[in-house]
């Protein structure tokens, strides 16, 4: 690892929330934007605009508890953009929950084609009803992708896989395009990882939110992986918009349903986007992750050893370990360098003991 590589910064935003974090870092808010833009083509660019407007339109229908912070950024970053990247989805991400010395650990990759999301990455610590936690996000953001509240639980999101009403491989974008329309009519339900931020703001334990992430509706297909202090306190729950199945073995998690569901796709990279067979799509989201739950290495290693491939594939961004039980968050930036797969562009972000929080 780079020596001189920039670490990730710890901000306490528990007085003013995603708000304030944009008003304090708005210079980097613009640099991540111009970043992430860059793989998009002109015609995309020039529709900015229009995309804000549709994301801010669903997203008022959506009754999301954060609209009102969400207009407060899109007014003090002034740039088009945010409302289209509060309802935007990662792309796809691999998750695991593991006990090691009788507590629950929980290790994730999150996979996003945009440069700059690990080099612009923020560790935020943050404050509901239920007590502070600490969320991996960047200014301008409001939801919660990967979180952790300190002696109470950890939690994730992966992207879920895709409904196909159809079959050949180079009809995956009419299929794409039609779960986003139907995604946006779904009015009153809350984006997936709105409400995983819900759920820590507002869930003081582990159970209160299983039962929370199992129970509300979402306005998209999502995968949960959540872990808590105690042993045996671990599951994975696979969400449709009003359902949910949940596991509290084989609690490793991709972009697939597991078992697989006839009629559902797992969700594939960019590159393999009008490639890849449906056994294919499959396939590779499994090797993910088989891959990260045949890892057998000590957790205390903060050299981030399981991430390798396929968990580390062209669109890994950041990869983090968590242990509630512990106080314990671990979160490591990648990007595109010099070589084909990513590689780490910033130091170990540690919280270790959760300073200013003892267990309950």
């Amino acid at each position: 690892m780079n020596a001189q590589a920039p670490a990730i910064p710890v901000v306490d935003i528990r007085s003013g929330g995603p708000p304030l974090h944009a008003q304090q870092s708005a210079e980097k808010a613009r640099a991540l934007r111009d970043v992430c833009l860059q793989i998009f083509p002109p015609p995309v660019l020039s529709a900015l605009p229009a995309l804000d407007w549709t994301a801010r339109r669903w997203l008022n229908r959506s009754h999301s508890p954060y609209v009102a912070e969400i207009a407060q950024i899109a007014e003090t970053l002034d740039f088009s953009g945010v409302w289209l990247l509060n309802a935007s989805y990662q792309w796809a991400c691999t998750s695991l929950a593991r006990e090691e010395d009788g507590v629950p650990w929980l290790l994730r990759t999150l996979d996003w084609p945009f440069h700059g999301l690990g080099r612009h990455a923020d560790v935020a610590r943050m404050r509901g009803r239920g007590g502070d936690f600490f969320s991996v996000t960047w200014p301008g953001y409001v939801g919660a992708l990967t979180a952790m509240a300190p002696y109470r639980y950890a939690a994730c999101i992966n992207q879920a896989p895709m409904r196909r009403f159809t079959v050949h491989r180079w009809l995956r974008p009419l299929d794409f395009a039609v779960n986003t329309i139907a995604g946006r009519r779904c009015a009153g339900r809350m984006p997936p990882d709105q409400l995983l931020r819900h759920t820590f703001e507002s869930c003081s334990d582990y159970g209160a939110a299983r039962h929370f992430l199992e129970a509300t509706p979402v306005a998209r297909p999502v995968i949960f992986t959540l872990v808590g202090c105690a042993a045996g306190e671990s599951c994975v729950i696979e969400r449709t918009e009003t359902g949910f199945r949940t596991r509290e073995t084989d609690t490793s998690a991709a972009n697939d349903w597991v078992p697989d569901r006839p009629g559902w796709e797992g969700r594939i990279g960019t590159r393999r986007f009008l490639t890849s067979s449906f056994a294919e799509a499959t396939g590779y989201s499994r090797a993910r992750r088989e891959t990260l739950a045949a890892w057998s290495g000590a957790l205390s290693d903060l050299t981030f050893g399981w991430v390798q491939p396929p968990v580390l594939n062209p669109y890994t961004r950041l990869a983090a370990a968590l242990c509630p039980a512990r106080g314990i968050l671990r979160v490591i930036g990648y990007d595109v360098t010099s070589t084909e797969l990513p590689e780490p562009v910033t130091q170990v972000c540690e919280i270790a003991g959760a300073p200013n929080l003892q267990p309950v």
